[in-house]
């Protein structure tokens, strides 16, 4: 069995599938039902914007056999960067509805009630806090640094929060609800960081 990237029509696809193969499991990038409803865990990456994803991910005919592998089945996942704001109810980028699976929504990072002059995306390397020390990251390292570039930031319920990082305030960057995980970093760009994690994912779901 496989870990499957999801292939809809956008996403960082390849850099998630040579990180698969850095920490020594089986992947591969489909759209093809048999192979998604076979393997292990599913990956959603996600490039770009909210409506034009969530259109494209519709349009993929997935939606509904994706739905019931990761909410009904239980099978692991992971969504990075717009593949983890896909999966709340709306966004302020667009006007579509996300997927929903998550209570909550996306918002543009906004300076406007605190004195800090930042440019919009956020572009570069932060450290990532766990307030509740997640399984998803791991020990060993003094600080985890993960690179980001995004211009929105989901907000929701504390309880599904795993990860925090700054950029002018402390913002939501990993949630996990039930057997969904997210990041909004690209764990797949960030080096000795990102290997880690992907292992402690592969852990998780092996």
């Amino acid at each position: 069995m496989v870990f499957v990237i999801i292939d809809y029509g956008t996403g960082n696809s390849g850099s998630i599938l040579n990180m698969l193969r850095k920490v020594g499991v089986e992947g591969c990038v489909s759209s093809d039902p048999e192979v998604i409803k076979n393997s292990k865990a599913l990956i959603l990456p996600g490039v770009g914007a909210f409506d034009n994803a969530i259109k494209k991910f519709d349009e993929s005919g997935l939606k509904s056999l994706i739905e019931e592998e990761v909410l009904v089945n239980k099978k692991p996942f992971l969504g990075v960067c717009l593949g983890m704001q896909l999966l709340f109810d709306k966004s302020e980028e667009g006007v579509l509805s996300g997927l929903g699976w998550i209570p909550g929504s996306v918002k543009r990072f906004n300076f406007d009630n605190i004195d800090v002059n930042l440019k919009v995306p956020h572009m570069g390397w932060s450290v990532v806090n766990s307030p509740n020390n997640s399984e998803l990251f791991f020990e060993g390292f003094e600080e985890h640094r993960f690179y980001f570039v995004h211009s929105f930031h989901v907000v929701c319920d504390p309880k599904y929060v795993i990860g925090t990082a700054q950029y002018g305030y402390e913002f939501i960057c990993a949630v996990r609800k039930d057997n969904i995980w997210a990041t909004q970093f690209h764990p797949e760009k960030s080096h000795k960081f990102g290997i880690q994690l992907f292992k402690q994912f592969v852990n998780l779901v092996c």
